[in-house]
Formats: C-alpha cells, structure tokens, sequence
C-alpha cells in the first residue's frame, strides 16, 4: 500500500541527513544528483502535510582533527562552516523541487541564511516551509547528532529520523562481521550500556531525558524517508 494511502504517523519531524550521504559516490563534495533523489521524498513528506526540520553533518567536506594536530576548537568551527554549505545545497534541491525552504544557522551569517531562533523555526513550520538547521549547535564539542536532538527537542519533534549509510543498528560493524545481528528495537538505555553507535552519549541522553524517539535506516534507498514518516517498520527505533 503507498503512502498517499495512509496518513503519516507522525506530524512533525527532524530529519538528520549525514555529510557523506549527500557525496553519493564520491568521497567528499556533494553530488547534487544525489541531493536531489534525496530531497524528492522529502517532498512527498511535505506534501502529505507532515512538519520537516532538517540537521545536516559536514563529513563530505571536514572530518574534524583527524591528525590530532589541530585545536579542537577551530576544528570543530571548520566543520560548522562545512555543514552550512550541504544545508545551501539541500535548500537549493528543495527550492528546484518547488519546496519552500529556510536555511538556519547557529552561528550568524546573515548574507546566506536566517540566524537560528527557535520561534520563528516554529513558525516556518507551521507555514509548511523545510527548515534546514545548520553549523550544529553552534558550540565546539558537540556532534551534529547532538544538535539533532537539541533541535528536536527545541521545536518539539515527535522523533529524529537518522538517515545513515546502514539499514539499522546492529550489536557488530556489519561491513566488518557478518555474522552481525540487526536490532529492530532497543531502548535507551540499551544503546548507552551496550555502548552501540546510534548516536554520541550526549545525544542518546538529550533525547532519552525529552523522550524523543529515534528511527535509524538506510538512505541508500531515499523512499525509505516516506516510509518512515508513515510508519512502516523499517530500519531500528530506539525509545
């Protein structure tokens, strides 16, 4: 049964795109053919009436202090700077899709994009505008899966959609071992006693304490993203 079939099961969501999912098959940049696969699902989301907030990462183009040598503090504001280029790029694919979008960033750069507030996050929102958050939390230290949840929490999103590389979680790397088992659930406190890599600790707390629940599945097929928002059992929720 498709989607148009069915109401969405959720109203308001936050999408958390990774970096490396907008390279496609590159290692690094953005392959907009890619973006754009990826932003027409987000347009049927749209277009079936549910709320869409977007985080994106910025590991296409930065991956932090990878040599050590770098202050973590100006890594970690490289990498917000990286982020804010996929948000633009996200925004344009929605934009050619005729999909009305905002750009937010932590960090004040107001030639390119709105600075983040939250309210008026919220009222685009309520406008049926994409909002696309970017530079993470603003602050070094924090991962863009922790902005995710921060954002979420702060516009009251009834769960974080983590669209990765991988079908689900599961209790091994299943690239590396594949005798690897698949989770269809978990809570969260399994994924912080088992140490499994959902998101960072300080994520998987923020949305624990908030109760926002996260769905992790593949965006290697982007319909996924549809299926998701109307409830087909895909991918592993952690609640």
């Amino acid at each position: 049964m498709g989607c148009y079939e069915l109401q969405p099961k959720y109203k308001r969501i936050l999408l958390k795109l990774s970096g490396e999912s907008l390279a496609g098959g590159k290692e690094h940049g953005i392959d907009f053919d890619t973006v754009l696969k990826i932003c027409a699902p987000i347009k049927e989301c749209a277009d079936l009436g549910v709320q869409v907030g977007i985080v994106v990462g910025g590991g296409n183009f930065w991956r932090g202090r990878s040599s050590g040598k770098m202050d973590r503090t100006r890594a970690d504001h490289m990498g917000m700077l990286a982020t804010v280029i996929n948000a633009l790029g996200v925004a344009d694919a929605l934009e050619q899709l005729g999909v009305p979008v905002r750009v937010q960033t932590a960090i004040t750069m107001q030639q390119v994009a709105e600075p983040y507030i939250r309210n008026r996050a919220v009222r685009h929102l309520e406008k049926g505008r994409v909002v696309v958050f970017g530079c993470g939390t603003g602050n070094p230290f924090f991962s863009t899966d922790t902005a995710a949840s921060l954002r979420a929490a702060e516009i009251d999103a009834d769960i974080i959609m983590k669209a990765t590389l991988v079908d689900g979680v599961y209790d091994s790397d299943p690239k590396l071992n594949d005798a690897a088992v698949k989770f269809d659930s978990l809570s969260f406190m399994d994924v912080l006693n088992k140490d499994l890599h959902v998101m960072d600790s300080t994520a998987a707390t923020l949305c624990k304490d908030n109760d926002i629940p996260i769905l992790v599945f593949s965006i290697e097929e982007p319909s996924n993203i549809v299926r998701a928002v109307c409830g087909e059992p895909i991918g592993t929720l952690v609640k």
